[in-house]
């Protein structure tokens, strides 16, 4: 596919602007757990996920991380060229969480065909929209919710996302998921264990009672 197929508003563009964003728009790869995009250190412009896994993520002073949202094929990043949004500042990493394919427009020609196209503000408003959605959803579970139940929708999610009930998922990565503490974490998937509904490995996890974990999941599944 080129990249103007996952571009909704691309045939409501005059024939100049098709033309500047065909001239400027380039394709990179990024292997995974490279950071593409941090925080507020660079503005790169909108990302297109043509292939792979990628996660949104803030780091705290003291090390921590937390996963904001995820995007996958055919999602759009927009907050990586958060320096064409005025009065706006967002502090958020890209990482790639599988090896990826990217189409990357640059930040100064998106926000002159923002500033110049109704549909491609409209779109970008959407976009802006969605995510804060998925932040504000996170920063409801996170004040409002028991981590067991978090843990378990993040585990049931994962399942879903790879298909399999053997994750290859260490506890610290899990940790750095849900902006918990490793030893928390691995304390509350010994009491999954308990439970018997996961079987805990070296390096990876298998999910033993699917229905179970996601009746304790309930709460924090979307």
């Amino acid at each position: 596919m080129e990249f103007y197929d996952y571009l909704p508003f691309w045939s409501k563009l005059t024939a100049e602007q098709q033309q500047l964003l065909t001239q400027s728009v380039t394709m990179f790869h990024a292997s995974k757990g490279d950071i593409v995009h941090n925080g507020t250190e660079d503005c790169i412009g909108p990302l297109i996920v043509v292939r792979g896994q990628m996660r949104g993520c803030s780091f705290s002073e003291d090390g921590r991380e937390i996963t904001l949202y995820r995007l996958f094929e055919r999602d759009v990043c927009i907050l990586s060229a958060y320096c064409m949004l005025n009065s706006l500042q967002f502090d958020i990493s890209l990482q790639a969480e599988k090896d990826c394919i990217l189409y990357r427009i640059p930040a100064p020609v998106y926000k002159k065909l923002m500033q110049e196209s109704a549909p491609v503000a409209n779109y970008t408003a959407e976009l802006i929209a969605s995510r804060f959605s998925d932040v504000m959803w996170l920063l409801d579970q996170i004040l409002y919710k028991h981590l067991d139940s978090r843990l378990a929708a993040f585990l049931v999610n994962e399942s879903q996302l790879t298909d399999s009930l053997s994750l290859k998922l260490t506890h610290e990565e899990i940790a750095h998921h849900l902006g918990s503490a490793r030893e928390v974490v691995t304390r509350m998937l010994k009491y999954f264990q308990t439970e018997k509904m996961v079987e805990i490995g070296r390096g990876c996890l298998t999910i033993t009672d699917l229905e179970k974990l996601t009746e304790v999941a309930k709460d924090s599944l979307r």
